[in-house]
């Protein structure tokens, strides 16, 4: 399970985004070239002007992911303003907020919670969310961030993982990935909820070895 679990790690980790590449990012125009630079004037006055602000590119990105892929929060900031949809998906199902998670870009995250985006949504092929992505990663001031903004702590993907199962069984368990699962806990996480081999996050983190969060789940208070 463990081998699986580490191939499976590469597939679901940020890997499986797609942020603009070169030749897409110098091709832009409009508001997608504007999102990409960090534009704010130039986004406002393209407003002004008519454009299109959830238009999208070949890959559904509209310019607001295009301003989280690139960590652009001036531009982020100045997109919400002017009304782009924060809840909307590429196509390969991540949200801003999401793109922005997995990438670490905590000034981006910051500007898309403070303009209204959502931390609840379920993005992505494994119908996961922002959270169970930055616990994975081991983003631990991210991941505090999302649940402060209500991520759901309990949400469950289609690998019947939870943002605590992922910590321990996507991470490393190291600092950052201990720094995660703790946040999770003292949020109030339900560390009864099982993978599909009915593991809990506590049976899974003494099958890795690792210590020190077994030491912590071992202490979590049993709610």
């Amino acid at each position: 399970m463990m081998v699986a679990a580490a191939a499976l790690a590469l597939a679901v980790s940020g890997g499986a985004q797609t942020p603009p590449d070169p030749t897409e990012l110098a091709a832009y125009r409009g508001l997608h070239a504007a999102a990409a630079r960090g534009d704010a004037a130039e986004i406002e006055r393209l407003a002004r002007a008519g454009a299109r602000l959830n238009e999208t590119d070949a890959k559904g990105r509209t310019a607001l992911h295009v301003a989280a892929f690139q960590a652009r929060p001036d531009a982020v900031r100045a997109l919400l303003a002017l009304g782009i949809d924060s809840a909307a998906l590429d196509y390969e199902r991540y949200d801003a907020v999401t793109i922005a998670s997995v990438a670490n870009a905590v000034s981006t995250l910051e500007a898309l919670l403070a303009g209204g985006a959502s931390a609840k949504l379920t993005t992505s092929r494994y119908d996961g969310t922002a959270l169970i992505a930055a616990a994975h990663l081991g983003h631990d001031a991210v991941v505090r961030r999302l649940i402060e903004a209500g991520a759901p702590l309990d949400h469950v993907n289609n690998l019947h993982w939870t943002a605590a199962i992922e910590a321990v069984v996507l991470g490393d368990g190291g600092a950052r990935h201990q720094a995660c699962l703790r946040a999770l806990v003292d949020a109030g996480a339900d560390l009864t909820l099982a993978d599909r081999d009915g593991r809990t996050p506590l049976q899974l983190a003494r099958a890795r070895g690792f210590a020190a969060m077994v030491k912590l789940l071992e202490a979590a208070p049993r709610r």
